[in-house]
């Protein structure tokens, strides 16, 4: 009696012509080991690439965020000058914002931003999704953290009365990276360090 032989469920196979006549081969799936490295090295590549991306958005941030706060610096001092009469920037590190004012008669008030119409100059980092993970460190201008500047455009501290700026510093932060904006004595020149 001739015995016949199924082949087992799932697997696929073929026929193949050698000297003998046609025999019966098992073909397998799976993976070669050139194809498991091919994939592997290209993960790899990519994982690379990834990761520098992911750690500089907040080196980004923090760039964007120090020229913004150079930017609404040179402003208030230029309006201090157009204007012919001080102006102001206040910051709170507690809620990483800062807003400018204008100073009527010793009375802080506050300025419409020049862009959003019907609100005040307010910049709060922790509220913007492009400059959220920003922090204002210290914002030290001989002690107060308030900088004045004058129809010269000369900068002053917050106490009262105001006297001459000797230093003021700025420090934001963002992941590990630290930046320093500078409001120099005397001529009010800001600058990132």
């Amino acid at each position: 009696m001739l015995s016949l032989a199924y082949p087992k469920a799932g697997l696929h196979y073929s026929y193949f012509r050698s000297n003998a006549g046609y025999e019966l081969r098992g073909v397998s799936s799976g993976f070669t080991l050139i194809e498991l490295i091919i994939v592997i090295v290209i993960i790899s590549i990519a994982a690379l690439t990834a990761v520098p991306m992911m750690s500089s958005a907040a080196s980004v941030q923090i760039r964007s965020a120090a020229n913004m706060l150079t930017a609404d610096l040179e402003y208030a001092k230029s309006m201090s000058i157009s204007r012919g009469q001080n102006y102001s920037v206040v910051f709170d590190t507690a809620t990483e914002s800062y807003q400018i004012f204008k100073d009527q008669s010793g009375t802080l008030v506050p300025i419409e931003h020049p862009v959003k119409k019907g609100f005040d100059y307010e910049i709060n980092f922790s509220n913007d999704g492009r400059l959220n993970k920003v922090d204002i460190v210290d914002a030290d201008f001989d002690g107060t953290s308030v900088v004045k500047f004058d129809y010269l455009g000369s900068p002053y501290n917050g106490n009262s009365p105001p006297t001459p700026l000797n230093s003021g510093v700025i420090r934001l932060q963002a992941g590990g990276t630290t930046t320093k904006v500078t409001v120099e004595a005397v001529t009010g020149f800001i600058s990132i360090e």
